[in-house]
Formats: structure tokens, sequence, C-alpha cells
């Protein structure tokens, strides 16, 4: 058995964090003073309503977009020091993603697609670790199979299996299930909570689904760039009586 990640700790750390698209009256501030910590070897849920900031933080948080003040740091590693080569380099290594929309590429297998980014940094994975990866995506027998060849289930695991292939710092998946029937969502989020569980990973998760947010040790709820409020143990019960909660006071506030 592969020893476990360090599960103490913070893996990445947001510190009044502010960005703002457009200026003057046609400024949208997305996030307004966020400060947060992400903590290392557990799943957490970002929630919150549309336009509330949630894949705002999360792209900053995974050096896809540049704040506008505030800092953003992974390990100890401040974001806004790093220069382009250095961020491509820190997502290469120490970050991994899952879309909702799978993002593979169709003319390349599943194995091909789960050791793209590795093979283009000229890297290959720990043999140890990818069996492991590929024993718990249970797609061994599916490593030769394009994408138009899998279900979107299957194509998702691949999507799973290339974040973790690396072993990175922390996975950021981004509406992972939003593209995927209930069974297959499930799947899906059990294989993330197992990366966790059970192989000290940190994923953190941006989703609307309360369901979804039940298998997580913790849901951040975001509300006009802000952070509004955490929930540790969550239930998919208590996320939706919450969200209830959140969208009967913006009515009234309405």
């Amino acid at each position: 058995m592969i020893p476990t990640t360090n599960a103490t700790g913070v893996a990445a750390r947001v510190i009044d964090l502010t960005k703002v698209y457009g200026s003057g009256q046609a400024e949208v501030r997305a996030l307004d003073g966020v400060t947060l910590d992400l903590y290392a070897g557990q799943f957490t849920a970002v929630m919150g309503p549309s336009g509330s900031g949630k894949s705002t933080l999360m792209h900053c948080c995974a050096a896809l977009d540049e704040v506008t003040s505030g800092s953003v740091l992974l390990g100890d590693v401040d974001l806004s020091t790093l220069k382009d080569k250095e961020l491509t380099r820190l997502r290469r290594d120490r970050i991994g993603f899952v879309f909702q929309s799978f993002n593979l590429v169709p003319t390349l297998t599943a194995e091909e697609n789960i050791l793209l980014p590795l093979s283009i940094a000229g890297g290959k994975p720990d043999p140890e670790w990818y069996a492991l990866v590929i024993e718990t995506v249970g797609l061994a027998d599916r490593l030769t199979h394009r994408p138009n060849e899998l279900s979107g289930g299957q194509q998702q695991r691949v999507a799973v299996a290339r974040a973790l292939a690396s072993r990175p710092s922390i996975v950021f998946a981004d509406e992972p299930t939003g593209n995927l029937d209930s069974r297959a969502g499930a799947e899906i989020l059990q294989l993330l909570k197992r990366s966790v569980d059970e192989f000290g990973q940190t994923v953190v998760m941006v989703t609307h689904d309360p369901v979804a947010a039940g298998y997580t040790d913790r849901v951040v709820f975001l509300a006009d760039g802000k952070v509004v409020e955490q929930m540790r143990e969550p239930t998919a019960e208590l996320v939706l009586e919450r969200m209830a909660q959140f969208a009967a006071s913006q009515s009234v506030q309405g």
C-alpha cells in the first residue's frame, strides 16, 4: 500500500482575495475580500448561487486567472510572485483539474489522455501510483478505447485519473458530475472521496448539487463574492436546507 500524503495543514490559502472584471459602470466584483484555508487531505465543496464567485475562486486558486488584489498561496508559494513559465510549471506539477466537460482529446486513447500532461512535460508516472490510480478508477479494460467508445461516466473517470496521475498537491473539480446521470455522478463522487480518504489527496469541488456536497468533509458557501458560511460534515439534507434559506433571504432582499 502506498503511504498517503501528509494530510495535515493547509494545501492552499486565500487571503483578502478580490477579483474585478471590467471597469466603471461595467465593473463586476466577482470576489470581494475572500479569506479561506483549503485543508490538506480534505474534500471541500464550494457552493453558492449563480454569480456568487465560486468558479472564479477556483480559477484564481488554480492559477488559471489572475487576481485583482490579495494573495493565493499554494503551500508556501505565493502565486502572484511567479512568472508565466513558473505558473505553467506549477499548474503542471502540483495541480490537477477535473472539468464538467471532460476535456479529453478525441483522437487519443484513454491511457494516452491520462498520461498526456505528464507526456507534455517529458515525465512518466510513478508505476506503483499509476497502477493504483487505474485500479481505483476501474479502467484497466478500457485503456485502449477512445473517448467516443466510452460512456460519459467512463470519460469522466479518465479525466479523474488524468488529474491524479501526477499525484498533485491539490485537485480542483469544476462541476465534475454536471454532465452525468445520477448513477455515474455517484461513482465519480465516490472516486474523489476515496482519493481523499485512502490516498490523502486534497480535492476542492465547485458544485450546485446538495447530493454532491454530501460526499465532502466541508462546504464553503459564497454569496456576492464573499464567504458567508462554512459547514463541516455536511449531508445533502442540511445543504439543501441551507441553500433554501439563502434563496429565501435573497428574495426578501430583492
